[in-house]
């Protein structure tokens, strides 16, 4: 049982018209973050090599291109401030990327980086969608860096969150350990206290309106993560960990679009020496810190991210004047 609203066929639907979208604007008002309450906002479905896809689409679609892209585990709503408060100038494309959200889940289990980015490539083509910016947290930041070694005519410029070739294992596993064993809850309050417990920096109203997009009820009651079992499985995680193409910092050097990597101050998944390292093998890189967050840095410090990235899109978009 789904407990949030998604397009259910081909057509969009208007989210704004939805009591989801009222709980947004008061959580972005409660933040400061500036927003528009007049704006466009609609979930879509296509379908990108072979797979049912599902996206938020936000803004003018005559304005600039964004595309963002989550994290493992999450869904295209992690995006949610940052897309309100964008879509006053930019078009943003919010995509549940395969197995997550509400896309569907793949026969094959491929859940690498580079399935990802031939999807998010897909799309763009599909949508004509030109020359976006892409943000990438986490998993989806590796996302972006293979779609831009891969495509490097696609993006003008790249945004990634807290994420690199070089990461911390134990801060990566403390994040695997967390979601190996939450698999079930019998109520989205437990769910909630579970989270809270985990992340410090987040408040509990902030919560209570996000995890109707990271749940889904069973048929036997019980709440799951909306994702592919999969993933949440150890043993599957750690033959992908072995096995499946992992980028190096060599493989960067060829990025030429502009990149922004946005650490979280207190991360302990991407440490200051990796990011360093990370930033110079860059050929257009540039390193900002975000104070008060750790991994999730757009999620737990919403204004500090939004005000990190300002005079690189300012500068981007001068570029391109």
């Amino acid at each position: 049982m789904h407990l949030n609203e998604f397009a259910a066929d081909a057509g969009p639907l208007d989210m704004t018209a939805l009591d989801e979208f009222g709980s947004l604007l008061q959580s972005a008002s409660d933040l400061g973050i500036p927003h528009s309450r007049d704006v466009r906002y609609v979930s879509r479905n296509v379908v990108v090599n072979h797979l049912r896809m599902h996206l938020l689409e936000w803004g003018d679609p005559a304005a600039p291109a964004v595309v963002v892209l989550h994290g493992a585990n999450q869904s295209a709503h992690s995006w949610d401030l940052v897309s309100l408060h964008l879509a006053d100038r930019y078009h943003v494309y919010a995509l549940d990327q395969r197995g997550h959200g509400d896309t569907e889940w793949v026969r094959d289990s491929d859940y690498s980086a580079p399935a990802m980015a031939r999807d998010a490539a897909a799309l763009i083509g599909l949508e004509g969608i030109e020359s976006p910016i892409v943000f990438g947290h986490s998993m989806g930041g590796m996302v972006t860096l293979y779609l831009a070694s891969t495509h490097p005519e696609v993006a003008r410029g790249l945004v990634i969150v807290d994420v690199g070739p070089t990461v911390s294992e134990a801060g990566t596993r403390i994040i695997g350990n967390f979601v190996s064993s939450n698999r079930e809850f019998d109520s989205i309050d437990e769910f909630i206290e579970r989270v809270v417990k985990y992340d410090p920096f987040r408040t509990r109203e902030h919560m209570e309106r996000t995890a109707r997009y990271n749940l889904i009820r069973r048929i036997d009651g019980k709440y799951i993560s909306k994702s592919d079992r999969v993933l949440h499985d150890e043993r599957f995680r750690q033959m992908r960990y072995e096995h499946a193409p992992r980028m190096q910092m060599d493989d960067v050097r060829v990025i030429s679009a502009p990149t922004l990597v946005v650490r979280g101050g207190e991360s302990n998944v991407l440490e200051p020496e990796g990011a360093a390292a990370f930033v110079g093998a860059l050929p257009r890189g540039e390193l900002v810190t975000v104070p008060d967050c750790g991994h999730n840095v757009h999620s737990q410090n919403t204004p500090g991210f939004l005000e990190a990235v300002q005079p690189f899109l300012a500068s981007l978009d001068g570029a391109r004047v």
